[in-house]
């Protein structure tokens, strides 16, 4: 048998006549080798692997530690917390040094860029929350200061380290936010991964720290409701000597909470910049250029001045809140009431427009943007994500409303507050995901004129000289604005044009009636531009303690206290960002109509 392995066996010899292989001489084959390219791509994967375990690790041990200080467990401090928080911080600094570094020695090689990562108003938007996290750090410095003589050296060294962190942070991402790294690749995983997850953590202590304040507020506040039998205990971690300056002091304290929502936003981004990279480690980028998306202002007057009047109403409504909730029973049931019709209208107002948006896509020839695309792939899936705290949320307060015994007059205007909540959000997700998988609007006209070109070539009427040279034009997809026209006997052909006639173009599939292609782009910003405004006016109540979720009380009765509590804990960070990334994309749906 051994010896008959090797034989080389002839078509027409025994093997053709049945029987079992090697009886008769056949020859046994070796699989073939796997090819190049996956035993290439296999350390790689490997590499990808053991990073992202080696970042959820680091994740998971520092949750453990927050809750472990959080519920006051023996022998954790805030110290311990820390003291770790500052390790990973202080790692992740001598990486992005070590990569730098290597940048600049390297800097006369052409390197691969992402064009889709870190756009220029996204680094300007983590630049600005930078900034005031580090004016949160000062705050932190003056209030270590005052109560020196009880804190530990770690809450004096924390807020130095995370200024530090964070201006080097940002010089970073604005210097390789776009790099597509081809060398050293197993070592930039996990140190890419590292700075993911330490900017995870650092953003689970800041939402921590700001949910046990809101916690304590809100606990002060039910008994206004006349919810006296729900325990109230306070989770005091103050510390336990007297401030040098009472009044500075808390001044300090009040202001650290009301900074807290941008710190948060800045670590979030910051950690998905960060993904964004790690994604792209070994990337073989698509050799077609990616158009410049460019901000303008011209056209959309409806949608700015609606989304304008509804953030200055949500300024007035959430100082109104403040001022209300907690005073007394009746105040706090008005306050909840004048949320509850504000935020329904507004959402009332967001779905329409969402609708519209969607119809608008659906019905118009655009080209789908089919490339590989992490930064597009991830602000998809953090939008459906983030957007399950809210429907948590929302579904959990319907329910208390179905099920409860006693219904006050506050709590119906939540029913249809928590339905348009749900709806909402499922329609624009779909038109923002409908948005950034589409082409810019240049691609759109350079396809309507070569299928208006195809119209001409098979009319036998003669073509126009103008049909000729924007034939020309088109076929190296090099053209400028174009309308189209009608020319005598039926044909169709092309005139140029500057962008002050594009008011009569016709939409690309010329069914009558349609809406023209530059008045849907109008119309699109315009909803672009008021969704965008209408998420940040969203973002301010629950991101500054307008949280009727709290405040309602209806939830914490029918689920009870600590379990409702866990719930909205665990939810509202994610409902927070939601509205901050929505406003994010939107802004780059904006940019791109």
């Amino acid at each position: 048998m051994v010896a008959n392995r090797h034989l080389p066996v002839s078509p027409g010899g025994p093997a053709g006549a049945g029987g079992p292989p090697g009886a008769r001489g056949e020859e046994l084959r070796e699989p073939p080798p796997p090819p190049a390219a996956s035993l290439a791509g296999y350390p790689q994967k490997l590499a990808e692997v053991l990073s992202s375990q080696y970042g959820l690790n680091v994740f998971v041990a520092g949750l453990l530690l927050m809750f472990a200080w959080a519920v006051h467990a023996v022998g954790v401090g805030k110290g311990h917390l820390l003291s770790f928080l500052i390790t990973l911080m202080l790692i992740q600094l001598l990486w992005m040094l070590w990569y730098v570094g290597r940048s600049y020695a390297q800097r006369r090689l052409i390197r691969e860029k992402d064009t889709h990562a870190g756009a220029r108003w996204l680094r300007g938007s983590i630049t600005l929350f930078a900034a005031i996290t580090i004016v949160l750090g000062c705050f932190k410095i003056g209030y270590f200061v005052g109560f020196a003589e009880c804190l530990s050296a770690t809450e004096g060294v924390f807020p130095v380290a995370h200024s530090i962190h964070t201006l080097s942070q940002v010089y970073f991402l604005w210097g390789h936010a776009k790099d597509i790294i081809q060398s050293f690749k197993t070592l930039e995983r996990f140190g890419l991964i590292h700075s993911v997850f330490t900017n995870l953590l650092l953003w689970a202590n800041g939402v921590l720290n700001e949910s046990k304040h809101q916690l304590n507020e809100h606990k002060e506040r039910l008994m206004t409701l006349g919810f006296g039998n729900i325990t109230i205990v306070l989770d005091d971690h103050s510390p336990e000597c007297n401030c040098t300056s009472a009044a500075l002091c808390s001044v300090i304290s009040q202001g650290i909470y009301y900074l807290y929502p941008f710190n948060i936003e800045y670590h979030i981004l910051a950690s998905t910049m960060f993904y964004v990279l790690w994604k792209n480690i070994g990337r073989k980028v698509e050799s077609h250029p990616h158009p410049k998306i460019q901000f303008r202002f011209h056209g959309v007057m409806m949608g700015t001045a609606v989304g304008l009047t509804v953030l200055a109403i949500t300024i007035g409504i959430v100082a109104v809140y403040l001022i209300q909730i907690g005073r007394s029973k009746t105040k706090s049931e008005s306050a909840l009431i004048m949320f509850y019709i504000y935020a329904t209208a507004s959402l009332m107002l967001m779905v329409v427009a969402g609708v519209a948006g969607v119809w608008i896509y659906r019905t118009q020839e655009t080209a789908l943007d089919e490339s590989k695309n992490p930064a597009r792939k991830l602000d998809s899936d953090l939008l459906i994500g983030t957007a399950s705290g809210s429907w948590l949320i929302s579904w959990g307060s319907i329910l208390a409303i179905i099920c409860a015994e006693e219904h006050p007059t506050y709590t119906w205007y939540n029913l249809p507050y928590s339905i348009l909540a749900i709806l909402e959000k499922y329609i624009q997700n779909l038109f923002i995901i409908e948005s950034i998988h589409r082409k810019p609007e240049r691609y759109n006209e350079d396809i309507r004129t070569l299928r208006v070109m195809a119209i001409c070539s098979r009319n036998p009427t003669p073509l126009t000289p103008s049909c000729q040279k924007n034939g020309g034009m088109a076929r190296d997809a090099a053209s400028n604005s174009r309308e189209l026209s009608h020319v005598l006997n039926g044909s169709i052909c092309l005139r140029e044009s500057g962008e002050q006639n594009q008011e009569n173009i016709p939409d690309a599939d010329g069914s009558p009636g349609s809406l023209p292609t530059n008045t849907k782009r109008k119309i699109l910003r315009n909803i672009a531009a008021f969704l965008f405004l209408c998420n940040i006016s969203l973002w301010i109540p629950p991101a500054f303690g307008c949280r009727p979720e709290y405040d309602n009380g209806l939830e914490e009765i029918v689920f009870g206290f600590e379990p409702w509590i866990i719930v909205v804990n665990l939810a509202m960070p994610f409902s927070i960002f939601y509205r901050m990334h929505s406003a994010a994309s939107l802004f780059e749906v904006y940019c791109k109509t």
